[in-house]
C-alpha cells in the first residue's frame, strides 16, 4: 500500500514528553474535603517518542490519495505544532473535534486537562459520507473497571471516521489491527508501507 492511495489517514504520534506522562496529582482527602498539593505525578512513556521535526518529516502526504482526509490526535501542549505538521505533510487544517475524558482530571493552567483533540485537515475535495459528533465523551479505561492503558483511544473515534470519510483508510502509530484498515506502527504487525 505504498503511494497516493489512502482516502482517509488517521495518525496519533507519539508526542515527546521527556517528564513523561502525568499519572496524577498530589491529592489528599481529609475530613471529606480534597486538597492537592498541585504537584504532578508523572511516569516515563511506555514507548519511545520522537521529536517535531521527525513526526514532520514522516512521508504522510505519499500515502495521500489525491483527495483525503487527516485525523491527527493531538493534546494541549502540541496542539500549536500540530497544524504545522498537518501542513508539512500537504493537508489544510478544516476543524477541531474533542475527546472529553471522564476520569482525567489533572490540573493545567486554568482549567483541569481532562480534554485530548483531533485536528481534521484535507487534501484536495474529500467526500464527506455523513458527520460526526464535535466532541466525544468516554473514559480512559480499557478492558475492565480500573484498567488503564496510557495514549489508548476509544475506539469509538474510529467507528465515527468510518461513518464520515471514506477508504482506503490506514491508521498511522496503530496498536492493533482493524478490519478494513491498513495499518503502521510499532505496536501492529503493520499492513502498511511508508517510504523512507
Amino acid at each position: 500500500s505504498v503511494g497516493g492511495k489512502y482516502r482517509t489517514i488517521v495518525a496519533d504520534p507519539p508526542w515527546e514528553y521527556p517528564e513523561g506522562f502525568a499519572s496524577g496529582h498530589g491529592r489528599t482527602v481529609k475530613e471529606g474535603k480534597e486538597t492537592y498539593s498541585g504537584k504532578v505525578q508523572t511516569e516515563a512513556l511506555p514507548y519511545p517518542s520522537m521529536t517535531l521535526g521527525k513526526i514532520a518529516a514522516l512521508p504522510v502526504a505519499d500515502m495521500a490519495a489525491p483527495c483525503c482526509r487527516l485525523f491527527l490526535r493531538t493534546t494541549n501542549r502540541f496542539l500549536p505544532s500540530s497544524f504545522e505538521i498537518a501542513n508539512e505533510w500537504g493537508f489544510a487544517y478544516r476543524q477541531m473535534l474533542v475527546w472529553h475524558k471522564t476520569d482525567a482530571n489533572l490540573p493545567a493552567h486554568v482549567a483541569p486537562n481532562s480534554a485530548e483533540f483531533l485536528l481534521v485537515a484535507t487534501k484536495g475535495s474529500p467526500a464527506r459520507l455523513e458527520t460526526m459528533p464535535s466532541a466525544v465523551i468516554a473514559a480512559t479505561r480499557y478492558g475492565g473497571p480500573g484498567v488503564k492503558s496510557h495514549s489508548r483511544k476509544p475506539e469509538c473515534f474510529l467507528d465515527y471516521i468510518e461513518r464520515v470519510s471514506p477508504g482506503p483508510y490506514v491508521e498511522l502509530f496503530a496498536r492493533r489491527a482493524r478490519f478494513g484498515w491498513d495499518y503502521w506502527g510499532n505496536e501492529s504487525l503493520g499492513t502498511a508501507e511508508m517510504a523512507a
